[in-house]
């Protein structure tokens, strides 16, 4: 054996282990970008079902999934249709190689797509997953605030659940303080008898007042997406209802007194 024939078989052992080592780097770059983009499909997946329960929880119904036009294979979970799978080329002949320019040994799966198909531009399935990713955390983020934003209750969301029930239920008693003073001008003009007037300040005021608290409280003072019911603290109510009607009355009667 010359010297020249082992240059040459050094060289050409040299050009198959670096297509060796490029194979394997190709071969990785694809499994990391078909796990990244399943990771992605997963969180999209994710999104959705979060979407679709903020929906219910609002009242609106589930977006429905685009039909396929007829004639279309669905696509699938990590590679989009169309895309042919990354090919590996075989290892160059000996013979074919000598003196013969090195061939590409990996052509990538979006250069070959967009090569194939005129007018469209080669792009980088590693810079696109990244914007992807991108959007998908910047979609995560809108959703975590749109989710803070339905376990809120319509009704005064800063308010603590106790302040809320006790400006609900003073607001009732409020309404009833009102009718007790127009019944008491209608019991003043003749038109309503004591008994009637004692009866509906003590009970039929107070009561009509809790009801139409714990009414409010269970339609606006639950957030959209609390499972459980609404805080309407009935003690509470009762406690409001049932003496500031009574009591706004005692005072109305204290302040005749004084003004006579």
């Amino acid at each position: 054996m010359t010297f020249e024939e082992y240059a040459e078989l050094a060289r050409l052992l040299a050009e198959r282990r670096g297509a060796g080592a490029q194979s394997v780097a190709a071969a990785e770059r694809r499994r990391d970008l078909h796990a990244a983009a399943d990771f992605l499909d997963g969180r999209l997946t994710a999104q959705g079902t979060r979407l679709d329960l903020l929906g219910r929880a609002v009242g609106e119904p589930p977006a429905a999934a685009p039909a396929a036009e007829p004639g279309t294979a669905p696509a699938g979970p990590s590679t989009p249709v169309g895309d042919p799978p990354a090919v590996v080329a075989p290892d160059p002949d000996p013979g074919e190689t000598a003196g013969a320019p090195a061939r590409p040994v990996v052509e990538a799966c979006d250069g070959a797509a967009s090569a194939s198909v005129p007018g469209v531009s080669q792009r980088d399935p590693v810079v696109e997953l990244e914007l992807a990713r991108r959007y998908a955390d910047e979609a995560d983020r809108h959703g975590q605030q749109a989710e803070l934003l339905a376990r809120r209750p319509m009704l005064l969301p800063a308010w603590s659940p106790v302040a809320r029930a006790a400006a609900v239920y003073l607001g009732s008693a409020g309404a009833g303080v009102v009718l007790m003073f127009a019944m008491v001008l209608a019991s003043g003009l003749g038109a309503l008898g004591a008994g009637p007037l004692y009866a509906w300040m003590c009970a039929g005021l107070p009561a009509g007042s809790l009801i139409s608290g714990w009414l409010v409280l269970g339609r606006w003072g639950r957030a959209p997406m609390e499972e459980t019911g609404a805080a309407r603290h009935p003690v509470l109510g009762v406690a409001v209802c049932f003496l500031l009607v009574p009591l706004a009355y005692c005072g109305y009667l204290l302040l005749l007194r004084i003004v006579r």
